[in-house]
């Protein structure tokens, strides 16, 4: 069966799959990123975990994958793909995409992971016919996916869709990007988590517990959401102006709440439009495979480029 490899690189841990033509996972693997090895064995770990996944579908799919794609952390250049900077895995300069390609012998595609994510949920999953879309995953921070006629804006410079660091509390929480009041500092899982267990004194809570919290009536807890609430409107607002989205997808782990988020936030954009259009504003579809099948987009993107969207 004609596939392709996709890698989707994380922090801590790697997702993989083999993908066919339609985007059916043929097979998934999980295993550590081992970065307390250092940043060459990390590489080499994805190199070596990419020949594993070739070996497997020449043996059980009755030929090798065609092409691969890689989702990695960080500033990634794209053009040349090269993994310019990562600082969870601290890697500098690697030429990744040459490095896979020699010891697969096939064509590699290596992407940002928002961004490959946001590709795999702008064609296939919640802005599947959406012309425009804007995919923002709520995790550790905040980023950002501008999707457009079914590709996903890199930028000049590959920094396109960092929403996380739009200033929304100018003069606020220092952000270690170097700005004050940056949106990722008052709206990421991370951030509801760390004034969730400042409000109710466990230093354990995390935002689920918020979120639970808030659906039981805790009024501190609803105090702490709000706030998050309040200034991930403030945000989106600002990136719907300037981007005019048909559909915005909000994903990540403080998606996981459901109408706990979705709810609230509708409202609180809907307060704050004036002449802007109000897009749908919906959760992710994809849930931690959309790296995984937004690779494999980016591979088969390689193999023919006429009769897949321009990236």
């Amino acid at each position: 069966m004609r596939h392709v490899i996709a890698l989707d690189v994380g922090g801590t841990g790697m997702k993989a799959a083999l993908v066919g033509a339609d985007g059916e996972l043929l097979h998934q693997a999980r295993r550590p990123t081992g970065r307390e090895r250092g940043p060459d064995a990390v590489v080499e770990g994805i190199v070596g975990f990419a020949a594993e996944l070739h070996a497997y579908g020449a043996e059980h799919l009755g030929r090798p994958a065609v092409a691969a794609g890689v989702a990695v952390p960080g500033i990634v250049d794209e053009t040349r793909g090269v993994a310019a900077y990562s600082a969870n895995l601290g890697w500098r300069d690697v030429p990744l995409r040459d490095l896979l390609a020699e010891r697969l012998g096939r064509p590699v595609a290596l992407g940002h992971d928002v961004r490959t994510g946001g590709l795999a949920e702008g064609r296939i999953g919640a802005g599947r016919g959406a012309d425009r879309f804007l995919f923002v995953p709520l995790g550790t921070g905040i980023a950002g996916a501008i999707g457009i006629d079914g590709r996903v804006e890199a930028g000049a410079h590959g920094f396109a869709g960092e929403i996380g660091h739009i200033v929304v509390r100018p003069g606020g929480l220092s952000c270690p990007c170097g700005q004050r009041g940056c949106l990722e500092r008052y709206a990421s899982a991370a951030a509801v988590s760390q004034a969730w267990a400042a409000a109710c004194g466990d230093a354990q809570a995390d935002a689920a517990d918020c979120a639970k919290a808030v659906s039981s009536g805790d009024v501190a807890a609803q105090a702490v959401w709000q706030e998050a609430v309040d200034a991930l409107a403030d945000g989106l607002v600002t990136a719907l102006t300037l981007l005019d989205p048909d559909t915005l997808i909000v994903g990540g782990g403080l998606a996981e709440a459901g109408d706990t988020l979705f709810a609230p936030l509708r409202e609180a954009v809907r307060r704050r439009v004036t002449f802007q259009k109000l897009p749908s504003i919906v959760p992710a579809a994809l849930g931690d495979t959309a790296g995984c099948l937004g690779a494999g987009l980016l591979a088969w993107d390689l193999l023919d480029p006429s009769t897949t969207p321009r990236r």
